[in-house]
């Protein structure tokens, strides 16, 4: 390859590793500006949710594993919720602490709560699978064993299921644990981040995923999606695509509030953002036929832009490579200086979008939690450390999930709830 070749190819490279954030960058924030001006300005405050002639009643649903130092945190928030008519549905998948006996002291003296226990770990998409079953009512409320409702989480999400084409939806998880620096990172990361790519989803048209965390189905669009599917290592995303395959509409809801626990250690942040990327390529391998034929082409911009994300990835990692063996006089350095392939306005330009785009999600995020915007602080140093674990794990992903042969199960393992 001559150096003009080698010019191009490198040239391209870059421009792709800048590209990409950058233009993403942007997308993201028209659409969660347009979110906030045709729909977030014109809501009442969180804790003043808009009434309903008719209230339909909800089964909220608590899969738990390894749960028994957060079930009555859990289980108290969730009956103590302003709600009409609802029901609490407690899942003992299999816990090996004294999770059961928890739940069977709060089932006792929490009159809405039921419990149900099964004999070994079946995984959380079984555990939903049968709180949904045995569900008295058509709309189902998804948290994890370690989530506190918002007292008026129940009527948001009504209200948004007003709406006879909206089969799924994914609420608002905010941090609750921040008494280290990746916890504080995270705050920033579900604000810049995560809340504003699903304020911009949902104005486009398809949610890439709900949050497991917090979410709410129609029992009739799992029926048609086919219910959790136990063979994957996400079921938040999985059953998104599939509730939205099968013609239904899957939003976000910012108003539908819930606080959670998250890791604190970089082994478990490992672990859970290892999760997530093999949950995507699953997502990537197994939807490609169903959208290829036609099914829900509005589907193909998220599904592309996943794609392009975990080719970002890898051009990243390699492009990183590229620069240490030029740091280290290594490689086409010499006769192809930097600074003509990656030109010096690049770094500024990125960096100043990324602030950008970190003020924009914490104004609009502003209106759910007080004192947001002191958390930029943390934010700013967001892309050095989450955007290559992201890299890292979204390229590590693809090969585990191309090799590893297929479960009849996904398990669950003990959950990491931060530092307590």
């Amino acid at each position: 390859m001559d150096s003009t070749t080698t010019e191009m190819a490198l040239t391209a490279i870059a421009a792709f590793c800048f590209g990409y954030p950058f233009v993403m960058a942007w997308y993201w924030m028209l659409g969660g500006v347009l979110f906030y001006i045709f729909r977030e300005r014109h809501m009442a405050a969180p804790d003043h949710p808009p009434s309903l002639e008719q209230w339909p009643p909800i089964s909220i649903l608590v899969p738990c594993h390894n749960e028994a130092d957060n079930a009555a945190e859990t289980m108290e928030a969730a009956a103590a919720v302003d709600y009409p008519e609802f029901e609490v549905i407690a899942i003992n998948d299999g816990s090996r602490d004294n999770t059961a006996e928890v739940l069977d002291q709060l089932a006792a003296r929490i009159p809405r709560l039921r419990v149900v226990h099964l004999a070994s770990n079946q995984g959380k998409a079984i555990a939903l699978n049968v709180g949904a079953t045995l569900a008295s009512h058509e709309l189902l409320v998804c948290i994890d064993g370690d989530a506190l409702l918002d007292p008026h989480a129940l009527r948001w999400i009504a209200h948004a299921f007003r709406l006879g084409t909206v089969g799924g939806l994914g609420g608002n998880p905010r941090i609750r644990n921040r008494s280290t620096l990746l916890g504080r990172l995270q705050v920033g990361e579900f604000a810049a981040i995560i809340g504003l790519i699903r304020r911009a989803q949902t104005v486009y048209g398809r949610l890439f995923t709900v949050s497991g965390v917090i979410c709410a189905f129609r029992k009739r669009a799992l029926e048609q999606a086919g219910w959790w599917s136990p063979r994957t290592f996400t079921d938040d995303i999985d059953i998104t695509w599939r509730v939205e395959l099968a013609g239904w509409r899957v939003i976000y809801e910012p108003n539908a509030l819930v606080w959670i626990l998250m890791p604190e250690t970089l082994r478990a942040l490992w672990r859970q953002r290892l999760r997530w990327a093999q949950g995507g390529v699953q997502m990537m391998l197994a939807f490609f036929r169903p959208l290829i034929t036609g099914r829900t082409s509005s589907l193909w911009p998220t599904y592309i832009n996943y794609v392009l994300s975990v080719a970002w990835s890898y051009v990243v990692l390699f492009s990183l490579g590229v620069g240490i063996l030029w740091a280290l006089g290594l490689g086409p350095s010499r006769a192809l200086p930097a600074s003509r392939i990656v030109p010096e306005w690049w770094g500024l330009t990125l960096a100043l979008t990324y602030l950008v785009q970190a003020l924009v999600s914490h104004l609009l995020d502003s209106r759910y939690e007080r004192g947001m915007l002191r958390s930029l602080f943390w934010v700013i140093w967001y892309p050095l450390a989450f955007w290559l674990l992201t890299a890292v794990t979204a390229a590590v992903a693809l090969p585990l999930v191309l090799l590893q042969p297929k479960k009849e199960r996904s398990t669950w393992i003990s959950p990491d709830r931060g530092l307590r």
